[in-house]
């Protein structure tokens, strides 16, 4: 059997720590790119311009129905050989791109139905006392809309924290790779149960926060 669980984590608690500090900064920096990307193509989505409302429909359905780790691939292999100038960017760039990518789509869907679930009302109202399209969004619905959305952008971020695990095939230093590394150690099934331990606590932390935030909005409302 050899060490325990407890025994591996005691010993190697450092290299835990720093997968998973790489796991929340990967996870951050592909929500964070995600909805400002992600707010541009759901405004693109709601746009009057039928050819730019399809490339944002197409754009989201294909990111959502296709697999994260296939867009990785992808990203990795086959960006740098179809653009050579790539090939001198670091490799946990691309990775990165496809996370962004990824959340980008969901995070869309996201602002989209926050933006849809502002009373229609409260537009036309504006626009009857003079307002502009644009000082309709800016000041009354993305309020609105932004307010509405921070659980899913919270419940969007627990995901991606568990989504990123997929970069550690790719070399990222995260909370999975760890298991890589010990496993030179001959250590195999301890770090699975310590990763899951983790990865478990961080997750029921972060929900925790959502849930609290959800009703802070709604005392609010």
């Amino acid at each position: 059997m050899g060490e325990g669980i407890v025994e591996v984590f005691l010993k190697y608690w450092p290299i835990f720590l720093r997968g998973l500090g790489g796991t929340l900064e990967y996870a951050f920096i592909a929500v964070f790119f995600g909805s400002i990307l992600g707010t541009l193509i759901a405004m693109a989505h709601l746009s009057k311009n039928k050819v730019l409302s399809a490339i944002a429909a197409v754009y989201v359905n294909v990111l959502r129905g296709t697999p994260l780790l296939v867009q990785m691939y992808i990203s990795y292999y086959f960006l740098p050989m179809a653009f050579p100038a790539l090939n001198n960017i670091d490799k946990v760039y691309f990775v990165l791109l496809a996370l962004t990518l990824n959340s980008s789509a969901y995070v869309s869907e996201i602002f989209r139905s926050g933006i849809m679930s502002v009373d229609k009302g409260q537009t036309e109202a504006a626009r009857s006392l003079g307002m502009t399209s644009g000082h309709c969004m800016r000041y009354i619905i993305l309020p609105q809309a932004i307010k509405n959305i921070l659980p899913a952008l919270g419940n969007e971020y627990i995901s991606m924290i568990k989504e990123t695990s997929l970069a550690g095939s790719f070399m990222l230093y995260e909370l999975m790779y760890t298991q890589t590394l010990l496993a030179n150690k001959y250590l195999i099934w301890q770090p699975l149960f310590i990763i899951a331990g983790i990865y478990l606590l961080v997750t029921l932390s972060l929900s925790w926060v959502v849930r609290k935030m959800e009703k802070r909005l709604s005392v609010s409302d």
